[in-house]
């Protein structure tokens, strides 16, 4: 009888095949691991592990975490691997927890629950549950994976009703530093309960997680597309949009000020989405007034929508992020200032092939208030003084150089438009969502003090050794925070 030698592994994954996880290893040279380093979203996150591993079970995430913090080898997780930067949610040449083989999803009707493994993205996550006519507060984008968004807070379709994806978590499967798998909500752990409210990857692996289930069979919305000419309209109708969030939290709007290949110029793409299933609602008046080049507007759900906004994958990608005022001064600036990226970009990339896109999402005080009502998060939204606008500034590319090339002008521009706001009384708030920060934003100081400092105590009470400080670098570390 002939046996096969198990095959041989990089020494920083030895202990790994020791605590029994032989079979769940992938190294360079397996096309698993090549597939793996494929489906990262962002090519600027693509660095190489020296290996990954892929555990079946909360156990085995157990099993490997204890195995690398004994060995004292470094290691990162990733969930669905959508973060851009690198380092984030992988590790040159140390060892990368793949979350992605817990990917259940499970609803629950006496409970009215779902149970969602991290390594769903979120697309999954909606078909599953339209089959019961139920979503949660998730994702918009359906290659977003579930844990990095809900970690980081999450901007979601029931933001204004709901509060932040984060606040719509009843409970999570936790594995902490020493290998405990604990199960943490009001009751249990309420402290690092609120924590993983915003506190992102700090205080160990999450291998589930239950949300709020919600009724919602319809959506009204999809994308519309409106000429670069009407800019100054669109400002003022997300302006008026934000004050009126109130009047109807099921309508949502993003809008983007965006250069694409397909129209080789800048166009308005806005995002529309009315979660009760309503048709063209008073809330779009201003927004439906306007010209329209195309429009995938409809009668849809949840589910189908995620199928259909997916931002490119396979580019190399820029991210900022800012929050300011509500006021139109402040976004026609931001406007401006996208439209001499754009034609920096096109000076250096002839044939126009990259996309950009210049923001805007609504971030009322509502927003805030909806947190504190749900049990409260970390991130200190519900210190803001008056309704404000979310903003993310993006450049997505081909190659290395573009990168390279685009990087500081992308960066000057976020800059520019801080010194504006800041210019303006009450112009610049505080919050940076750390979902769309760059790497240099310390999104988590922006939480504020008080926060920050609960934050490093609960960091302390339930990773003494600092696993996730020292051992997992990547991310937003607590370590690392300027406040």
């Amino acid at each position: 009888m002939t046996t096969i030698a198990p095959k041989a592994v990089p020494p920083n994954a030895e202990c790994l095949a020791v605590a029994g996880l032989q079979a769940h290893i992938l190294i360079p040279g397996d096309a698993d691991y090549d597939a793996r380093q494929d489906s990262y979203w962002s090519n600027s996150a693509k660095i190489r592990p020296a290996a990954i591993v892929q555990p079946q079970s909360a156990e085995e995430v157990a099993a490997a975490l204890k195995a690398l913090v004994g060995a004292g080898q470094p290691f990162a997780v990733r969930s669905g691997g959508h973060t851009n930067w690198a380092g984030s949610n992988n590790i040159e040449g140390g060892v990368t927890i793949d979350l992605g083989q817990l990917n259940s999803v499970v609803y629950d009707a006496a409970s009215e629950t779902a149970s969602i493994g991290p390594g769903c993205r979120w697309k999954e996550v909606y078909a599953e549950l339209h089959k019961y006519g139920r979503a949660v507060a998730g994702g918009r984008e359906g290659n977003v994976g579930v844990a990095g968004l809900l970690l980081g807070g999450g901007n979601t379709f029931f933001t204004a009703r709901r509060g932040f994806a984060c606040d719509n978590v009843l409970a999570y499967e936790v594995v902490l530093a020493d290998g405990t798998v604990a199960r943490v909500d009001r009751d249990n752990h309420s402290d690092l309960f609120r924590a993983l409210r915003g506190g992102s990857n700090n205080f160990g692996i999450v291998t589930n997680f239950t949300m709020t289930a919600i009724p919602c069979d319809k959506v009204w919305g999809g994308m519309a597309f409106l000429p670069k000419q009407v800019i100054p309209s669109a400002i003022e109708a997300m302006t008026t949009f934000t004050d009126n969030v109130e009047k109807d939290p099921d309508s949502n709007v993003v809008a983007m000020f965006t250069h694409m290949p397909d129209f080789k110029d800048i166009v308005v793409a806005t995002l529309y989405a009315n979660v009760a299933g309503i048709e063209k609602p008073p809330a779009y008046d201003k927004w439906l007034a306007l010209p329209e080049i195309l429009s995938t507007v409809k009668m849809t759900s949840v589910s189908e929508m995620a199928f259909e906004y997916n931002i490119p994958p396979q580019l190399h990608d820029i991210w900022f992020t800012l929050s300011f005022k509500n006021d139109s001064r402040i976004l026609a600036h931001a406007s401006a200032l996208h439209d001499q990226l754009v034609a920096d970009l096109t000076a250096f990339i002839p044939e126009q092939d990259f996309v950009t896109q210049c923001l805007f999402q609504p971030l009322p005080t509502l927003l805030g208030q909806r947190s504190v009502a749900a049990g409260g998060n970390v991130m200190g939204v519900d210190r803001q003084p008056h309704n404000g606008v979310l903003f993310l500034a993006t450049a997505m590319i081909r190659t290395p150089e573009q990168e390279a090339f685009a990087y500081p002008k992308v960066k000057a521009w976020v800059e520019s438009v801080s010194e504006f706001a800041r210019g303006i009384e009450g112009g610049l708030l505080p919050w940076r969502y750390l979902n769309y920060a760059d790497k240099s934003q310390d999104p988590i100081a922006s939480y504020g003090e008080n926060n920050v400092k609960f934050l490093r105590e609960v960091a302390a009470r339930y990773d003494p050794g600092e696993v996730f400080q020292k051992l997992c670098p990547g991310g937003f570390k607590l370590s690392e925070v300027g406040v």
